[in-house]
């Protein structure tokens, strides 16, 4: 059967797009439909293609990194630091309208900053901040976002397991990947601090602050030595996996070997440790890093197939003849990821979308580093639109009763409008994302 590379790209992405609303798994659709349409194209050598890819991402070092970061994600959230890091910021912030808000906030970015991942800081936010956030009378909606939005930075801030994927992906430099996502994840932190702190400014009831008498009970220098106390061993851990990295002492995988026996020794100086808690670190770790390889190995069969049947010459034509300029075609890649983000994960975008996209970036004259991370900034968009928006059900998830679903709809709008304003000043301003790279050897 012969299908011309135009009928062939078509009936590939409606595949895809059958197979994702039927509720089927993304890595068995991707690796499902290169097996069809490796049949169908006529003079593909599929076999050749899938096994030479496949080894290409297993034969991949960086990679090695994924398990070890999602260990030390697993081994911090049991730690215990959070809760103690919360209470602390509660009492020093709390005086402040909003204050609730910087706190959940800053948490955000230091658990970010040692996990990498979002599913744990939502779940640690979303039980013990959420519930305080609302029993001190602080509107539901802009707590939800601010927790929704706050825990969505551990997929960009680095160390972010995403970083490492697209590194190894895109064929960059992770350390310079990670150096790149520090001021837009630093930059969209503040956004979100300021907007919260600016709307509990002008309208009080949204985020009431702490009664004076809890206040009193707590001297000024008495919170600072709490807070030097607790924040103390997640500094040395950022230290120790970003600074490795930056200064070239270690690569990404040996940091991130790093940053797991740093976390290891937190648990033991906390006395948090137990066996049971070791096995369960080391099975979530396998489910995570399985899951990742996975929908990797089928996405990579994916757009072998994909290429093969000349379905990248067909897209890239597409958007290099629309004739509306380079920021024109940029801004309607944003688009496409913006769109493809509320139906698939982060990782299938890019599994997806890289192969087609940066070739189109290049061919424009875009930077790499600087385009791939417009795609990383723009995907933080995608944990918090409907309809998959998984920041969104990991806080409902976890959510006291109360808060509803359309609680947290409402309150993640003003996030997303402020991620795509920083991705305007990013594009305005190219040098918010390359100065730090180009200042990391």
């Amino acid at each position: 059967m012969h299908l011309s590379p135009e009928l062939f790209t078509i009936l590939m992405f409606a595949g895809l797009l059958v197979g994702l609303l039927l509720g089927h798994p993304l890595a068995f659709v991707l690796g499902g439909l290169s097996v069809i349409f490796a049949m169908l194209g006529p003079g593909i050598p599929a076999f050749g293609i899938v096994i030479n890819r496949v080894w290409g991402l297993a034969d991949n070092y960086v990679m090695v990194a994924i398990p070890i970061f999602v260990f030390m994600a697993r081994l911090l959230s049991d730690s215990g630091i959070t809760d103690r890091l919360f209470h602390t910021l509660r009492l020093l912030f709390g005086p402040v309208p909003g204050g609730l808000n910087f706190a959940v906030i800053i948490i955000s970015v230091l658990l970010a900053a040692t996990t990498g991942m979002v599913g744990a800081s939502l779940a640690v936010m979303g039980v013990l901040a959420l519930p305080a956030m609302i029993a001190y009378g602080y509107r539901k909606e802009t707590s939800t976002g601010a927790i929704a939005a706050g825990g969505s930075l551990g997929i960009l801030i680095p160390p972010s397991i995403m970083l490492v994927v697209m590194g190894g992906y895109a064929q960059l430099s992770v350390g310079k990947l990670f150096a790149a996502a520090l001021v837009p994840g630093l930059l969209l932190a503040v956004c979100y601090a300021l907007y919260t702190g600016i709307l509990c400014w002008m309208k009080p009831q949204y985020g009431p602050p702490v009664t004076a008498e809890e206040r009193a009970q707590t001297s000024t220098g008495t919170l600072l030595l709490m807070l030097l106390k607790e924040v103390a061993p997640t500094l040395a851990l950022i230290l120790g996996v970003l600074g490795s990295i930056f200064t070239g002492i270690a690569t990404v995988t040996e940091a991130a070997s790093i940053g797991a026996a740093i976390a290891f020794l937190i648990i033991l100086a906390y006395r948090r440790f137990s066996w049971a808690m070791l096995r369960t670190a080391v099975i979530e770790t396998g489910i995570t890093t399985a899951m990742v390889m996975f929908v990797a190995i089928g996405a990579t069969a994916f757009t072998g197939i994909f290429v093969a049947g000349g379905g990248m010459g067909v897209v890239q034509s597409f958007f290099t003849g629309l004739e509306i300029g380079r920021w024109g075609t940029f801004a309607l890649l944003m688009f496409a990821v913006f769109i493809a983000g509320m139906f698939l994960d982060w990782l299938g975008v890019i599994m997806i979308c890289f192969p087609i996209f940066l070739p189109i970036a290049a061919a424009l004259g875009f930077d790499k580093l600087w385009f791939v991370m417009m795609i990383a900034v723009c995907l933080q968009t995608s944990f918090l639109t409907p309809p998959v928006g998984y920041a969104l059900f990991y806080l409902k998830g976890v959510a006291p009763k109360g808060v509803t679903t359309m609680h947290i709809y409402r309150g993640v709008v003003p996030f997303v409008l402020i991620i795509l304003g920083v991705i305007g000043l990013c594009a305005l301003f190219p040098g918010i994302v390359t100065w730090l790279p180009s200042r990391v050897g």
